[in-house]
């Protein structure tokens, strides 16, 4: 009693011009009229309803005009009741109805729901619906004779219901397919490029722990990229070093001068040059500058003093 109260059942069809009116504050079942969707009835060498879905779209593929169908069947005593349908068609004409699929609690074909009718029955100013055999079909209202009003009060629904698909329209199945298809296909890429990169990582850590056996290397790279900085610095000041005492051998200094002394503690390199006065001392210190030697020098008696830090 609560499903009939809270409730209200709706025939959806396409060329009728009236709207449907009915209570907001209920859930609608809708019933399909037959110009929505194409129904077949066969008997198939089968026996298991979802082994007859699959080849539904093959059944329906020469008698359906071009469109993005979805398609469902069920038993219906020896023999399936086949369908084929559009969801974007039937989604479009809820919404011209103002019915959102949220307020909807069931969708029923007509087909299902009126298999007994004894008479035809007018669903729109023109046509009228009435079974052919086992089949529902639409006719012209004139060509009948004996007909009714349609009324749904009376109507009990049947179990079988279809899920409209919001999207389903958007990309057919062929389509989807393929896209499955070409991401199955990437996905083993991806798998293969991390195992190819695996094994290459295995490698190259082999050869690193080879390597760091041979030279007697420390265990971690951390502790051997300290080591290389530490003698990365000694190498520069050693080369800077070796720089700086050749450009002292290759000054040119008077016969009377020479130089005394070389000495070099705590990165600091002192060089004497006797026999210098002071203005020989600006010639010897023009000399450094033009070869890029920063220093500080200190001329006592006849003995100049320069100091570099290395």
């Amino acid at each position: 009693m609560k499903f009939r109260r809270d409730t209200t059942t709706l025939f959806l069809d396409p060329a009728s011009k009236e709207q449907l009116i009915y209570d907001t504050s209920k859930k609608v079942n809708i019933i399909l009229s037959p110009s929505l969707y194409w129904v077949k009835k066969m008997s198939l060498p089968v026996t298991n309803v979802r082994e007859v879905k699959k080849l539904l779209p093959s059944i329906f593929e020469d008698s359906l005009p071009v469109g993005h169908y979805s398609y469902t069947a069920y038993k219906h005593g020896e023999d399936f009741m086949l369908f084929a349908y559009e969801d974007k068609k039937i989604l479009d004409l809820l919404v011209q109805h103002g019915i959102s699929s949220v307020n909807t609690t069931s969708i029923h074909f007509a087909q299902s729901e009126f298999i007994e009718i004894p008479s035809a029955f007018c669903i729109n100013e023109k046509q009228c619906m009435y079974l052919k055999g086992e089949l529902l079909v639409l006719a012209p209202s004139e060509w009948i004779s004996e007909k009714e009003k349609l009324n749904l009060d009376t109507v009990t629904l049947s179990k079988h219901t279809i899920k409209l698909q919001q999207f389903g329209h958007i990309v057919d199945n062929g389509s989807l397919y393929k896209i499955g298809a070409l991401l199955s296909t990437l996905a083993l890429i991806l798998i293969g490029e991390i195992f190819i990169t695996s094994v290459k990582k295995d490698t190259i850590t082999l050869a690193q722990d080879e390597l760091f056996t041979k030279y007697k290397l420390q265990s971690t790279m951390f502790q051997n990229r300290s080591s290389l900085n530490k003698y990365s610095k000694i190498h520069n000041r050693q080369t800077k070093f070796r720089e700086s005492i050749s450009y002292f051998l290759a000054l040119k200094l008077k016969t009377n001068q020479k130089i005394s002394l070389v000495a070099y503690k705590s990165n600091l390199l002192s060089v004497t040059i006797s026999g210098v006065n002071t203005s020989s001392k600006n010639a010897i210190i023009n000399q450094l500058n033009a070869k890029g030697i920063k220093s500080t020098t200190s001329l006592t008696n006849d003995k100049l003093k320069v100091e570099v830090k290395i």
